[in-house]
């Protein structure tokens, strides 16, 4: 297989997020399918390769690029139009259109349908974000009643429901990075989780969304939004609750329930085996393998399928129209 360069803007805390986080797990996980190294671009650093670097070297057939940082994506397909390019896909949503010829690799099945129409004439798959192995439940003893982060909370969740929630049980909010998440969560009964409002100011969708996945498998009830990837997996009423139900007391009421309930809505297994690294790694073989012999292809065929343009469309429309009026 043609070794991966994961391309990332830089890996110190300046570039520090989700986004970063998921592209570096995928990045070690793709390690043990072929050999792969991070590249940057914006940042020169001592650990890692430089993008500028690396296409001043002459061979490069052997080479498969991943580009995914949204809003660097257009520039980096077109600076790197004559080499072979994965598009590893996280948010939808930012308006830019890709050739056929980059495969697109997407976290969660809301991006891929997002991909899927946009652009029906590319090689499209589906590889989950990981959850790692540490994030399982531990039985231990759960003196948090209600966890939240502040980064990514909507107004309604800060200002409306947690101030409700404060003068009835123990909450907890977090405004700064934690090394252990996973024991957090295993302390804490009640997760809430609601992004909607952020990424529609980001003008995005949630990429995938590991925060409330990461609760359930430590055994949290979590209370959540379902916009963008979070939709892949949870399912209100059966392994999560819907945030944001009407009022804000039916929400406390709702919450303060489940904090004393003994009944506990969990994920499966089976869904949580989705996203373990055996089925991921495994997945990723299969999806290299194809893309790699596309890259075998591409060099000696020519792309002849016409994209689903505005123009394409509007043609098609008119020809709707006009097959109906003379049907008549």
């Amino acid at each position: 297989m043609r070794k991966l360069y994961f391309l990332v803007p830089g890996t110190g805390k300046k570039f520090a997020c989700g986004g970063l986080f998921a592209e570096l797990k995928t990045f070690e996980l793709a390690k043990q399918v072929c050999p792969s190294e991070i590249v940057t671009y914006r940042k020169k650093e001592t650990d890692n390769l430089f993008l500028d670097d690396v296409l001043k070297q002459n061979n490069l057939d052997d080479v498969i690029f991943v580009i995914s940082w949204g809003f660097d994506v257009p520039k980096l397909a077109q600076k790197l139009k004559y080499y072979n390019v994965i598009y590893h896909a996280h948010s939808a949503g930012y308006g830019f259109k890709l050739p056929s010829s980059i495969p697109i690799i997407t976290v969660s099945r809301n991006t891929m349908g997002y991909w899927g129409q946009k652009s029906p004439n590319t090689l499209i798959y589906y590889l989950p974000n990981e959850i790692s192995d540490e994030f399982n439940h531990l039985n231990i003893n759960r003196d948090i009643d209600v966890l939240v982060q502040e980064r990514k909370s909507s107004d309604y969740l800060l200002k409306q429901l947690i101030p409700a929630l404060q003068t009835r049980c123990n909450v907890v909010v977090i405004n700064h990075f934690v090394d252990d998440l996973s024991k957090l969560f295993n302390r804490s009964k009640v997760y809430l989780y609601d992004s909607a409002e952020y990424w529609a100011q980001q003008r995005v969708s949630e990429g995938f969304g590991l925060q409330p996945m990461e609760a359930l498998a430590c055994g949290c009830q979590v209370f959540s939004s379902v916009n963008g990837g979070l939709s892949d997996y949870l399912d209100p009423g059966f392994n999560c609750y819907k945030i944001a139900g009407y009022s804000t007391e039916y929400d406390v009421k709702r919450i303060l329930k489940s904090v004393h309930s003994s009944k506990k809505l969990t994920l499966s297994p089976q869904m949580l085996a989705e996203y373990r690294s055996k089925n991921i790694i495994k997945r990723l073989e299969t999806i290299l393998e194809e893309i790699n012999f596309f890259f075998d292809q591409t060099s000696q065929l020519k792309g002849d399928i016409r994209e689903l343009t505005k123009i394409k469309i509007s043609q098609l429309l008119v020809r709707k129209i006009v097959k109906k009026l003379f049907s008549n």
